[in-house]
């Protein structure tokens, strides 16, 4: 025999109930429901390569650089796949004709990230050193300084931070840390100069050196 209604009706209700416990988590006939999270994957755009070109019609470049002219896209990826090649966008594809051209996309790719490392290796990243004194600094560790300025601006190719720091009563010679950092800007002056003047910051005396243009060494 078929189940009645009202059987029907109580047992639609237990699902109901049991469905609406699962969304908020509770127990229900002593299980517990568990239910995991599911974070979505991070955005990772494609290259614009053979059938990923949205637009309808492009330019076609071929792999020796000659012009083929403006054809639908599906014919010039056909004319790739036919060279054994890919059919790479190498222009906007908002464009209303966009260019493409026929290429081994692997070696591109390949090719462009291995400039794009070499030119960072190239750069240079500038890093600030500090060298701090005081103002009763001795003659001997005054000239140790210097030298090391020398070698973060000329060879280093780096910030030089010069400081004075002056405590308690040390305030009241503020003049002497001023007039130090001032001859020390003068003595490191064939490699670097200051980013600004000499200036107090609290009950410090700084100054910034910066490396001269074409002076240091390091590639």
């Amino acid at each position: 025999m078929g189940e009645s209604p009202c059987g029907f009706n109580s047992r639609l209700r237990q699902i109901q109930e049991i469905r609406g416990s699962e969304v908020s988590g509770q127990k229900k006939g002593g299980y517990a429901l568990r239910f995991e999270r599911f974070e979505r994957r991070p955005y990772r755009e494609l290259p614009n390569i053979n059938e990923r070109i949205r637009a309808r019609e492009v330019r076609l470049i071929s792999e020796t650089g000659e012009m083929l002219g403006v054809m639908p896209t599906m014919q010039a990826v056909k004319i790739a796949k036919d060279r054994g090649y890919d059919l790479v966008l190498v222009s906007n594809q908002d464009q209303q004709t966009p260019v493409a051209k026929v290429m081994n996309y692997g070696k591109y790719k390949f090719e462009t990230e291995k400039k794009a490392r070499d030119a960072k290796k190239k750069q240079h990243v500038v890093d600030v050193k500090e060298i701090k004194m005081s103002y009763k600094i001795e003659k001997h560790d005054y000239l140790v300084h210097v030298k090391k300025a020398e070698k973060f601006l000329s060879h280093d190719g780096d910030k030089v931070k010069v400081t004075v720091q002056l405590r308690g009563r040390e305030m009241e010679h503020k003049n002497l840390a001023i007039d130090l950092l001032k001859r020390f800007v003068d003595d490191t002056a064939k490699w670097g100069i200051p980013e600004k003047s000499v200036k107090m910051e609290g009950k410090t005396a700084l100054v910034i050196l910066v490396p001269l243009p074409h002076t240091h060494k390091k590639s």
